[in-house]
């Protein structure tokens, strides 16, 4: 995965919604990252891998990875914030024991990266994100691919005055 791509692509698309939100002046961290914890908590749901009491399927694989990559634009958009682009993605990461047990640890990351904003706390919310990703199915090139077409998408909904 070309993640110094993504960057520069998700940069011109913070940029444009600073720009035309007239957001400059304003610390957005804190939004960004409830904002983050919100597309893991939608992703989860789509899932529906907590839903002990339920016996319906988990939305179809394009739902998930569409919500997987709403995601991956808000942990991008942490990363430009915290000024932390230099990082690795990494195959075949630590799992834990079960999808449920990998998006407790995602949000528990990104309540420490609140806490401690460092580089070090970043890695490992990005290392715990491509993780859940793998643990889902997805290759690298299928994410990639789809955050290429929901970035287009997300530029026309600011087009249109989303």
């Amino acid at each position: 995965m070309e993640i110094e791509k993504l960057f520069a692509i998700q940069k011109e698309l913070n940029d444009r919604i600073v720009q035309e939100h007239h957001l400059m002046d304003r610390d957005l961290f804190k939004e960004q990252l409830l904002a983050f914890v919100v597309e893991i908590a939608e992703l989860a749901n789509e899932t529906r891998c907590f839903k002990y009491w339920s016996l319906k399927l988990s939305s179809e694989r394009s739902v998930i990875l569409e919500e997987y990559v709403d995601g991956l634009h808000f942990i991008l958009t942490l990363g430009l914030t915290l000024n932390f682009t230099s990082v690795t993605v990494k195959e075949y990461n630590q799992q834990r024991p079960s999808v449920t047990d990998q998006f407790l640890f995602i949000m528990n990351q990104a309540h420490e990266l609140d806490a401690d904003r460092t580089q070090e706390k970043f890695q490992q919310l990005v290392d715990g994100f491509f993780t859940l990703g793998q643990q889902l199915g997805f290759s690298n090139e299928e994410i990639e691919k789809a955050y290429l077409v929901k970035n287009r998408v997300n530029h026309e909904r600011q087009d249109s005055g989303y």
